[in-house]
């Protein structure tokens, strides 16, 4: 056979000599793909039936005006639109208990990221039983939290409790810690971040220890003190670890609930009470539709609480 014989013809591209791709599904890809989806199918459903479902339908029912009665007759449920969001903005309860879950956010997120740290920095510069102390503050974290709210619940009564009898001891008659309105809030605030700060610390222990030893080293030699070295070099290295803490944190905070149910109810005078607490009240008067705007718009305050915390400890351009 000729050379010219096998050579492309005049005017054909170069591309059209070219071999092209066999445009049939590989039948053991598709066979893996169908294998794959099989084994994924149950999860898809039961996320669709138990998540992804209850979530539009309790969004749909924050613009209706559906209550328990209506549950034997959903199509008799009528669309209102944005009533629901526009008495919840107008209602005293409402904001009373947005203003105090404003306050549990503002005392807790501090405290709770300030003291894991502090013992975070403390336990990353000893070697010697950094393990048993570490276990030692993590425990309440493990420790079922209604447990934890009754043990604190007798701590501090008014009548017997452990913190008022040794108070006693200097003279002092302790106050109701739990009977105030003006204590029972930060009663609850200090309780809550002993028992969460473990996580932080926990949290913000692995992130001093990827600090590269070498850049505190030559800090320390060009005589930059303890303070300078935590404000220049730990804390700017520690901002995408400190920007996580804050966000689970401040989740945490506002949708705070079962330490008020457990040691306070709410009160007293609905000075513990905070949005969930309402959100669940609402559902068991059995105002389905109150309740669901009331819930989507704490889950619109956790986006946008979000949204700022990462414009202001995120990455920089």
């Amino acid at each position: 056979m000729s050379a010219t014989a096998t050579a492309p013809r005049a005017g054909q591209s170069a591309k059209n000599s070219r071999p092209t791709k066999s445009r049939h599904t590989d039948p053991t890809r598709r066979q893996q793909a169908v294998a794959a989806w099989i084994l994924a199918l149950p999860f898809c459903a039961l996320f669709l039936v138990f998540t992804a479902g209850p979530v539009l339908a309790s969004l749909g029912m924050s613009f209706t005006d559906m209550r328990s009665t209506d549950v034997r007759n959903p199509l008799g449920v009528e669309f209102v639109g944005l009533e629901n969001y526009a008495n919840l903005l107008s209602d005293p309860s409402f904001r009373k208990v947005t203003l105090n879950t404003l306050i549990y956010l503002l005392l807790g997120v501090p405290l709770t990221m300030a003291s894991a740290l502090a013992v975070a920095v403390a336990l990353n510069r000893i070697t010697r039983l950094r393990g048993f102390f570490r276990v030692g503050y993590y425990l309440p974290v493990v420790t079922s939290i209604v447990a934890v709210s009754v043990v604190w619940k007798f701590l501090l009564r008014d009548q017997g409790g452990l913190l008022n009898v040794m108070i006693g001891w200097f003279g002092i008659d302790g106050p109701g810690w739990l009977d105030s309105t003006t204590l029972a809030l930060p009663s609850l605030v200090v309780m809550s971040v002993w028992r969460n700060f473990g996580t932080l610390m926990v949290i913000f222990l692995a992130g001093l220890q990827t600090i590269p030893r070498e850049i505190v080293e030559a800090a320390e030699a060009d005589g930059a003190n303890a303070w300078g070295r935590f404000r220049y070099i730990t804390l700017p290295m520690l901002r995408p670890t400190l920007l996580f803490g804050a966000v689970i944190t401040s989740i945490g905070y506002l949708q705070f609930f079962e330490e008020a149910f457990v040691m306070t109810k709410g009160g007293p005078l609905d000075s513990t009470k905070s949005v969930t607490f309402f959100t669940y009240e609402q559902f068991g008067f059995g105002n389905y539709s109150y309740a669901s705007a009331a819930a989507y718009l704490l889950f619109l305050a956790i986006v946008l609480m979000t949204l700022a915390q990462f414009r202001l400890l995120g990455e920089k351009d």
